[in-house]
């Protein structure tokens, strides 16, 4: 690569780290209430001058911010605040990570899904039989009220695992450390909400275990795919623009 296009790369890099800061301080203004549900974002001019940055960097923290719906667009409004996510959020996570978080799901919905899929068809009974127990083991997490991201993680590489496909494996393992800090946010987050939201997280590891049971790949990347963007989007469980709860996603 040319000198020019190290300094262009150096230079992106540096805008998204920046950007990742802006992202995690307009969350913390909105979790603790400088910015409230419903209510409209300060300019573009005024946010750019409280935090030191510059436009692009914070439309780069404004479109993550949109992507997780937390904030919404409205066409000659400008940008209003959609939910206030639960303050626990910022408790169970260290600081500068939710970003990465939340990058980790979108990794793992585009590799997991499809080994799902590929589970479906190529699994052993062996390979039912670990996926299996790791069910159990997570059902026993749920009766308990055991954080349970043990149990979780042994699920998915055992989904990976039954694929045939020892890369998918490869991928996942090479980001364990994030992965579990993801697994245990969302599990303690769901243990300090209604029961209902640990039973639904169960149901969604049932579907996929129950499709790929069955054979039915196009069922497995789906059950996959719809569980860790549901998980993605449990990180930010709190109260929707008029009051609405979000806690049953």
């Amino acid at each position: 690569m040319s000198e020019a296009g190290n300094v262009v790369e150096a230079r992106g890099g540096g805008e998204r780290r920046l950007a990742d800061q802006v992202y995690e301080k307009i969350l913390t203004a909105i979790i603790q209430g400088d910015f409230p549900a419903g209510e409209k974002l300060p300019t573009e001019m005024v946010l750019c001058a409280r935090f030191g940055v510059s436009r692009p960097v914070l439309r780069q923290a404004l479109k993550q911010l949109k992507s997780d719906e937390l904030i919404v667009s409205r066409q000659g409004s400008g940008s209003f605040v959609k939910r206030k996510p639960d303050g626990v959020v910022l408790n169970f996570s260290p600081v500068g990570s939710i970003s990465d978080i939340q990058r980790t799901f979108e990794f793992r919905a585009a590799i997991e899904s499809e080994a799902a899929a590929l589970a479906a068809q190529r699994h052993s009974l062996e390979d039912l039989k670990r996926i299996k127990e790791a069910l159990a083991d997570l059902e026993r997490c749920v009766k308990t009220g055991e954080v349970g991201a043990g149990a979780d993680e042994a699920f998915h590489m055992a989904v990976c695992a039954a694929s045939g496909n020892h890369y998918f494996e490869n991928a996942r393992s090479s980001m364990k450390s994030q992965i579990v800090l993801a697994m245990t946010l969302n599990r303690q987050l769901s243990l300090a909400s209604p029961e209902t939201r640990l039973l639904k997280v169960q149901e969604e590891h049932e579907q996929i275990y129950e499709a790929i049971r069955s054979g039915n790949p196009q069922a497995a990347y789906k059950a996959m795919r719809d569980h860790i963007e549901s998980a993605r989007r449990r990180v930010f469980d709190g109260v929707e623009l008029g009051g609405s709860s979000d806690r049953q996603m």
